[in-house]
């Protein structure tokens, strides 16, 4: 049975810092693209980040990109978001999904966890 669980989300001030973590069990992680998606209140899914197989090729959406960094340790089964730079419109519902091909597109994945909720105070 695949489970995945993510962890490290909280309430923090504009400017702060988070890191969130995502484990895989039940699957060969490392035969896994895994991603980052969050959704707001009344907001669709959308994709934040999403990274290869092997640790490289990150990707990530622009209202993201250079304040967060996506990373993986496949020995631990384990994927991270470090969030810098938080801003109030980054709050979210944060979910971790494993998928079989690469990109921000929610339909390439195929397991996804609970969430964890990130609330970023003005």
């Amino acid at each position: 049975q695949v489970q995945v669980v993510e962890s490290g989300g909280g309430l923090v001030q504009a400017g702060g810092s988070l890191r969130l973590s995502c484990t895989a069990s039940g699957l060969r992680f490392d035969d896994y693209v895994m991603g980052w998606f969050r959704q707001a209140p009344g907001k669709e899914r959308e994709g934040v980040s999403c990274i290869s197989r092997s640790g490289g090729f990150p990707t990530y959406a622009a209202s993201v990109n250079g304040r967060f960094t996506i990373s993986r340790e496949n020995a631990k089964n384990t994927l991270y978001l470090q969030m810098n730079s938080l801003k109030p419109e980054d709050t979210a519902m944060y979910y971790c999904a494993a998928g079989s091909r690469y990109g921000l597109q929610m339909g390439n994945y195929v397991y996804w966890g609970q969430g964890t909720q990130v609330t970023v105070s003005s």
